[in-house]
């Protein structure tokens, strides 16, 4: 797992990389992680490490789903999908990333399916 999932060093927290999240269950290029120390809303971050195309789902404290986040063929932060909370409106909501500028942008077919797609992977685990 990238940036604050597995390196070596240790973060501006204080936490060693690799601690900071846990992986509950894989799927594909899925990873369906936890933030350890709390129910903390930052979302993984991506590295050289880590698989092309990788896709993070990121859970909450009492495992449900919280956002899922979109790496493209270079290992860098592509959309994040946030499921547990509004943003203008819109529930749930995407936001694109260019040079890790964040963008709030409309929901694809795409998205929908993604969505779709981890709620099942996560009802059947």
């Amino acid at each position: 797992m990238g940036g604050r999932g597995a390196a070596s060093g240790v973060s501006i927290k204080g936490y060693e990389y690799g601690t900071e999240f846990i992986s509950l269950l894989s799927a594909d290029n899925i990873k369906y992680v936890k933030y350890k120390h709390s129910n903390a809303a930052t979302i993984p971050l991506e590295t050289m490490s880590a698989g092309k195309n990788r896709v993070y789902v990121l859970l909450d404290v009492k495992n449900a789903l919280k956002s899922i986040t979109l790496y493209n063929k270079e290992g860098k932060l592509k959309r994040q999908i946030d499921l547990d909370h509004s943003h203008k409106g819109e529930r749930p909501h995407v936001h694109s990333w260019h040079d890790l500028q964040r963008k709030l942008s409309s929901l694809t077919k795409s998205d929908l399916a993604y969505i779709e797609k981890v709620r099942r992977i996560w009802k059947t685990k």
